[in-house]
């Protein structure tokens, strides 16, 4: 099998991951469904699928992958559709060695593009503070953030850091000073990226996942020292993710925590993928969490289950609920219902909104962002 080639294949089919892996033919992800390459390739044998593998390593990969049987790393290829980069994972299982790739677009999308909301691209100007964006893998965070991250680049003339693991998109500096590093080949860690970070003199930094403790830690104390940082989470909704920050420290400090969370946070973004009606190309559906004065006293004062209903309570100044956002979609023909269902966090909310009789496009937590639109000074949410 040339690798090359199968790649080709992917990124003139649209393709979001490929998998290899051995005694199975290569599968394609297209439109968040999963669909082997039965007709066209045989299975691979672990054999093949090591040589194709290992064809893409250098000697330092090659020995972290003997230590650590897994690895994930950047790769490009020079593909006839132009130079190509991917984020792969490569692994050991029971058939032997695996590798999953996911396609990396060389153009960073347009708010436009995400049909991005209001509420979202105005992340882009806030001068300080921390922006979380969560959901499962796969659902479009790093899109999200690159297409901020781009925004304040051709914007403003600032030090934009990155630390990724892998790098996935990358950015031709305009306005600004851009440096981004990777885990693995440019630092050992997030940690340590972080502290370096510090010391950078950064105005924006963006911390690819807060994975632990110490992650967590650093990305509040950056925010809270007057940077803005942006970061992922994989979680489902916004009183989860401020909770999953919470208890990642030890019960005597959370305390704190919560007052420096509350005092830092600017918004969350939950956001998934949806198939579009058409059956071709998929929609981001996304719950919008502001921190405006209610919300950080709900975060200062242990009470995130009550999040919810800010988020209801907000709509008027640009929140949105996810079952709001799903609902519109839904309302539009851009998705099924029964999509919609399978996404909800809370279906009974999703059935309230879809049968509401005076249900309007119009509010502020719907809005497309129009950037030519919206006011250039920056400021606190």
């Amino acid at each position: 099998m040339n690798l090359p080639d199968l790649m080709e294949l992917a990124v003139t089919r649209r393709v979001s991951d490929v998998h290899l892996a051995p005694d199975r033919s290569p599968a394609f992800r297209v439109d968040g469904a999963l669909r082997a390459l039965n007709e066209e390739y045989d299975s691979l044998s672990p054999e093949e699928c090591e040589e194709v593998i290992f064809s893409m390593l250098n000697e330092k990969q090659m020995k972290a992958l003997d230590e650590k049987l897994e690895i994930d790393m950047s790769h490009s290829l020079d593909l006839p559709s132009g130079r190509t980069r991917f984020r792969v994972n490569i692994h050991r299982q029971q058939r032997g060695l695996a590798a999953v790739f996911r396609i990396i677009s060389s153009v960073i999308p347009t708010p436009e593009q995400l049909t991005m909301e209001e509420s979202i691209y105005r992340f882009s100007k806030v001068p300080r503070g921390l922006v979380l964006f969560t959901g499962a893998t796969g659902t479009g965070k790093s899109t999200t953030m690159a297409c901020l991250i781009n925004l304040i680049n051709e914007r403003s003339p600032k030090h934009i850091l990155t630390v990724e693991d892998p790098i996935e998109y990358t950015y031709e500096e305009k306005k600004s000073c851009i440096t981004q590093r990777e885990l693995g080949m440019h630092t050992h860690g997030f940690g340590p990226a972080l502290k370096s970070a510090l010391r950078d003199d950064p105005d924006v930094i963006l911390v690819g996942e807060m994975r632990d403790l110490e992650t967590i830690h650093l990305a509040l104390t950056a925010s809270e020292t007057g940077h803005l940082v942006f970061s992922t989470l994989h979680t489902s909704d916004t009183s989860q993710t401020v909770d999953r920050i919470i208890d990642v420290f030890p019960s005597s400090q959370q305390a704190l925590v919560r007052s420096q969370l509350a005092s830092v946070l600017q918004g969350i973004v939950t956001q998934v993928l949806l198939p579009l009606a058409s059956g071709t190309g998929r929609i981001a559906a996304r719950e919008i969490l502001l921190a405006t004065p209610a919300v950080r006293t709900m975060i200062r004062e242990g009470n995130s289950h009550q999040l919810y209903n800010s988020l209801t309570g907000g709509i008027n100044v640009g929140m949105c609920p996810l079952e709001l956002s799903l609902a519109a979609k839904v309302r539009q023909g851009l998705i099924t219902e029964e999509v919609a269902l399978g996404q909800a966090n809370r279906p009974t909310m999703l059935n309230d909104y879809l049968k509401a009789t005076n249900f309007s496009f119009s509010v502020p937590g719907l809005a497309v962002a129009k950037p030519e639109e919206i006011e250039s000074e920056e400021q606190d949410l």
